[in-house]
């Protein structure tokens, strides 16, 4: 014959505990099982200026509507902020014109952009049909991603700097905005060629650069994350002229 065997203030304590861990647990286990399926997933994507227009904002439209859980937070800036943010992991990808030493990055080959003379309409080099290099390096230009604060110190030591460079910002919008007002000229790359008041852009001969896609080697990414970083790597270098 059974006898019952009842807990002790201290046991009782001990199964509430436990019962309330394990459901904590349990709803943890759920929370996380619905998230695969419904959570929204935030891709951190950060671009070199010049590099958002064309075929890049077109992708990132046709991902959202493949999935509307997806959340873009975009970053446009120079290579070397970007590359910093991807170490310190504050970007899952990064489309950049420059590779780095550092093993801790992957880099793989996008495409080769070309890149083209934006100037005022009433610039005398606006009718050309094309320009080189040395026909620009004496005009006033302006420049994104280039650090001038150190002019005057390069003056007073009689070190050669930039002087036609007149001003610096930070994205190539901001640059063509200035072209139109006359500023001065600025070179883009050719994802920037859009119709704009007061601003005609004419190629320039032989000049291209580099894209690549950067993530950081060792991190696992999400797979919405990583199906978006082979997606654009296709797609780039499906529709852009080969290194």
């Amino acid at each position: 014959m059974g006898r019952n065997i009842r807990l002790t203030e201290e046991g009782r304590y001990y199964q509430e505990k436990v019962d309330a861990a394990l459901k904590e647990l349990n709803t943890a286990s759920m929370t996380l099982r619905e998230s695969k399926v419904s959570a929204p997933v935030l891709i951190r994507l950060g671009v070199v200026s010049g590099t958002v227009g064309g075929t890049v904002s077109q992708e990132i439209a046709a991902y959202l509507k493949q999935n509307d859980r997806i959340r873009f937070r975009l970053t446009e800036s120079s290579a070397e902020e970007l590359l910093d943010m991807v170490r310190q992991e504050k970007l899952d990808m990064a489309i950049v014109d420059m590779t780095d030493r550092d093993r801790t990055l992957h880099f793989r080959k996008l495409c080769r952009r070309n890149f083209c003379a934006a100037l005022p309409c009433d610039h005398p080099l606006s009718s050309s049909e094309i320009l080189t290099p040395q026909q620009l390096s004496q005009q006033p230009q302006i420049v994104f991603n280039y650090d001038i604060e150190n002019t005057f110190g390069q003056w007073a030591n009689g070190i050669s700097a930039d002087e036609q460079i007149v001003c610096t910002v930070n994205t190539a919008q901001a640059a063509l905005d200035l072209v139109g007002a006359g500023v001065g000229i600025c070179v883009v790359p050719d994802d920037c060629v859009q119709p704009r008041e007061n601003v005609r852009f004419v190629p320039i001969e032989n000049w291209h650069q580099a894209l690549y896609m950067c993530i950081l080697y060792y991190k696992w990414l999400e797979p919405p994350v990583w199906t978006l970083v082979e997606q654009l790597v296709k797609v780039i270098r499906t529709n852009k002229p080969h290194l």
